[in-house]
């Protein structure tokens, strides 16, 4: 064999090893000792949107715009990695050049070598940003569902004291509950369903009539008819189903002599605009919560994303005051 086989044969070696590397679907960096790139893999270039000459020979914390300069990645790198031999799915969030912000997960492991003493890194890389979304989203709807269960056996147990007994048998106790009990169910699923189109105040009536016996705790005012099409239908039955749920329990709605007063105005500025006020009064004092709880996180976030308005609690000690404005 002479030199011209060696090299050949080494070439074909160096082929295959680059080959198997732009295989593997996910980014791939090898790193010397000193942490500078001694080859990427093809996933690597074509996810980050980056060429070879901006990246062979460079040290990693060089790369596009400093992206993987992180201290604690540098102590991992540095430190930790000569220790242990590996590190596994470290999350990087990051504003990427070329692809925006993206969260990445790296791993690191030494390079394996017959004699145990290689200084090599080989790092991977997985974009774990749509993973980490619906992780969101998925914490988020079980949350939202143990936040309905909760709210929903304490209006049942609200409306259970809050209907009348005094001067009612019990079987006329039994279907003056039931009745408000069956309205409130027809009025929950009309919040968290695709309510067909429906006018504001038809929206209001039937979303507020099963949280007041009689219908006189809940004064809905007249208004300039405001039509509002499915998608803004739903998303305002959920938000009047979490503001008389709270009043119900903490609020107007937690004693006899508590009112709510709903009205609506059509403001003209540089494009029409429907402000929706609610205040209650009556009920018990009210004070600023310490915390944000879930229910009023749920407005905020139905209002911002899906009305694209923008929404004011206001607690003052004689009742809460919401207000709503969204474009029309």
């Amino acid at each position: 064999m002479n030199l011209e086989d060696i090299y050949r044969l080494l070439r074909n070696d160096h082929l295959e090893a680059q080959g198997i590397i732009d295989t593997v679907p996910d980014p791939l960096l090898l790193l010397d000792q000193n942490l500078c790139v001694r080859t990427a893999s093809r996933a690597f270039f074509k996810t980050f949107k980056v060429h070879r000459d901006e990246t062979i020979g460079e040290r990693i914390y060089n790369l596009g715009n400093g992206q993987w300069d992180i201290p604690e990645l540098r102590r991992l790198l540095e430190e930790v990695i000569p220790k242990s031999k590996a590190v596994v799915d470290y999350e990087v969030e990051h504003d990427f050049p070329s692809i925006g912000n993206r969260t990445m997960l790296v791993s690191a492991h030494r390079l394996f070598h017959p004699d145990d003493n290689s200084r090599c890194l080989l790092l991977s890389i997985v974009d774990a940003t749509d993973r980490r979304r619906h992780e969101a989203e998925r914490d988020l709807l079980l949350d939202e569902l143990r936040h309905r269960m909760k709210n929903l056996l304490g209006l049942v147990q609200a409306l259970a004291r809050q209907t009348t007994a005094t001067g009612r048998s019990g079987e006329e106790y039994r279907d003056a509950f039931l009745g408000r009990f069956d309205a409130l169910v027809r009025a929950h699923d009309a919040a968290y369903s695709e309510a067909p189109d429906a006018d504001l105040k038809e929206l209001l009536e039937r979303t507020l009539k099963p949280y007041s016996e009689g219908g006189t705790a809940i004064v809905i005012e007249e208004g300039q008819a405001v039509p509002l099409e499915t998608s803004r239908t739903t998303s305002l039955s959920l938000i009047l189903h979490e503001l008389a749920t709270n009043a119900v329990k903490y609020g107007a709605l937690s004693t006899e002599t508590g009112t709510i007063h709903v009205r609506w105005q059509i403001e003209k500025a540089s494009a029409r605009h429907l402000r929706l006020i609610w205040r209650e009064s009556g009920g018990p004092p009210v004070t600023p919560p310490a915390t944000t709880g879930f229910g009023t996180r749920l407005i905020e976030f139905a209002v911002q994303y899906d009305l694209g308005g923008r929404v004011e609690l206001n607690y003052a000690p004689t009742g809460l005051v919401v207000e709503i404005v969204t474009p029309l």
